[in-house]
């Protein structure tokens, strides 16, 4: 469809943030041209830097990355900035003798506590389960990516407006007005996407006020390092002078004032009960519990991803995952409906999938915010929490949830991987997974060879690559059918059931056509 509009595109995305970037390079991926506005002008920040900048990549992010090629670029300029190891240096956890794997409320959990074999249906991955990057690295390989594939981003431009029609979406800017026939807004937790288009956001209102300080002090041996929980709060501080800390005061502090040396110093004063003495702020900024959701995730031709449609605290690092997940999840599904090819409901799936992803992260954040309250209470039931971490099956628990790995949407169907992200099967190919699925199509993995499914899948012909070859571990699967972001939508397990099969690559691809179509 063309649009009356002479600036127009296909997709028109707020936001230049790795949420809004990822997007981008799975809809150019598909062919569709799309437009990137991003408010801020300069790309760089001090708090994308270390050790503000650092965030955890969980298993299903590092998938997503290694799937389209983008992971090992996003290591190797890591590596390149921070070759003073920053990265290890800000991680406070990873400086303890026995090395944890994660947290929960600051508790660890550690590796060798974890059993793997409670995930049948997870194979070894050379991508692993979590991978510490700062925000500056990650979101320089995704630009570079999202330019080189034909995505344009226009940066000191923000929306001002937008006026939805039939067929697309008008917007304004201070600039001019263009044209998408999809907006998505992933332009953060303030989204004038989400505002503009009149999104039901609900959740619950913030406890406390959280800070990042980079200070210098005149006594740095004066606090302990690591996480400390206190009668008034929490702080957490890495020598010489990097602090995070929450003060439950409703939120009261955040964006609210100018951030002052003095205020810090009395906040950190009555939180530590310490009388440190700060000389000097060189960065700081606030965050809060705060946890809302967009009740909907689409409104005809807008949509959300990423902070837009959830914020909560960045507490056990889950919003970056959380995000990359959305846009994992909805570029291959708006490209179709793009096209004009997605099957019935298929653009609708991807909030059917995504929001209750979304509320339970934010319980998780809310349920870790109830362990750090300073009272007897809260400090009575961390003692229990702890006791449960440091069990197999505790540890196990926590790690599935963090590591993402116990992820799995509601398909329709009771086998345990579907829904699931796909193994990585040891080919006799030598194929790996992920770059056969690096195209953006489905994939039908054949592991028997059955003559009559080759026939089968090629009546998705373009949309599903078929793939006849044997595995070192088939986990008692003959076949199985592979959505583009990744996760399996059908399984044989030797029953051969054409109908079901022929449901599941209907529901996700269209109708079948004609193989020589």
């Amino acid at each position: 469809m063309t649009s009356l509009h002479p600036n127009s595109y296909d997709v028109v995305i707020a936001g230049a943030g790795p949420v809004g970037l990822f997007l981008a390079c799975e809809l150019r991926l598909y062919g569709l041209s799309v437009v990137v506005l991003e408010q801020a002008e300069d790309a760089q920040s001090p708090l994308k830097r270390l050790p503000f900048g650092m965030r955890g990549l969980s298993a299903p992010t590092l998938e997503a990355l290694s799937r389209r090629g983008l992971l090992d670029a996003v290591v190797q300029a890591q590596r390149a900035n921070d070759a003073s190891g920053a990265t290890r240096a800000a991680a406070h956890w990873m400086q303890q003798a026995r090395r944890p794997a994660g947290h929960f409320a600051g508790i660890p959990f550690f590796h060798d506590q974890v059993d793997a074999a409670r995930w049948p249906y997870r194979l070894p991955s050379p991508v692993g389960t979590s991978l510490m990057v700062d925000l500056a690295s990650l979101e320089a390989v995704l630009a570079t990516r999202a330019i080189a594939m034909g995505a344009e981003i226009r940066r000191g431009i923000a929306v001002d407006g937008f006026e939805p029609t039939e067929n697309e979406v008008i917007l304004r800017t201070a600039h001019d007005t263009l044209s998408g026939r999809w907006l998505v807004g992933c332009d953060g937790g303030r989204s004038t996407v989400r505002k503009v288009g009149g999104f039901d956001f609900v959740g619950t209102e913030p406890e406390f006020t959280g800070y990042s300080l980079q200070v210098d002090m005149e006594q740095p041996d004066a606090l302990r390092t690591g996480r400390t929980y206190t009668a008034t709060g929490m702080y957490t501080y890495a020598r010489p002078g990097t602090i995070a800390m929450v003060d439950f005061d409703g939120g009261a502090f955040h964006r609210t004032q100018p951030i002052t040396l003095d205020h810090v110093q009395a906040v950190l004063r009555r939180i530590s009960g310490t009388e440190v003495t700060l000389t000097a702020l060189r960065l700081a900024s606030t965050w809060t519990d705060r946890a809302y959701q967009a009740a909907a995730y689409r409104r005809g031709r807008v949509l959300l991803a990423g902070d837009a449609a959830h914020v909560h605290s960045p507490l056990g690092g889950q919003g970056l995952n959380l995000g990359i997940g959305d846009a994992m999840n909805l570029g291959w599904k708006l490209a179709a409906a793009s096209r004009g090819d997605a099957p019935a409901g298929l653009l609708d799936s991807y909030q059917d999938e995504r929001h209750p992803i979304g509320a339970h992260v934010l319980d998780w954040s809310r349920a870790q915010v109830a362990l750090m309250r300073p009272s007897p209470s809260s400090r009575a039931l961390e003692a229990i929490i702890r006791d449960l971490m440091d069990t197999r099956d505790g540890a196990t628990y926590v790690a599935g949830r963090v590591w993402g790995i116990s992820l799995r949407y509601d398909l329709g169907d009771s086998h345990p991987l579907v829904g699931c992200t796909v193994p990585d099967f040891a080919l006799a190919s030598g194929a790996s997974v992920a770059a056969l699925l690096g195209d953006g199509r489905g994939l039908w993995l054949d592991f028997a060879s059955h003559a009559p499914w080759r026939e089968f899948a090629s009546h998705w012909h373009g949309r599903i690559t078929y793939v006849a070859s044997d595995a070192q571990d088939r986990l008692g699967l003959n076949a199985l059918l592979v959505r583009p972001d990744g996760v399996v939508a059908w399984v044989d397990e030797g029953d051969l059931d054409h109908e079901k099969a022929a449901r599941a690559a209907s529901r996700w691809f269209g109708e079948r056509r004609p193989a020589s179509g």
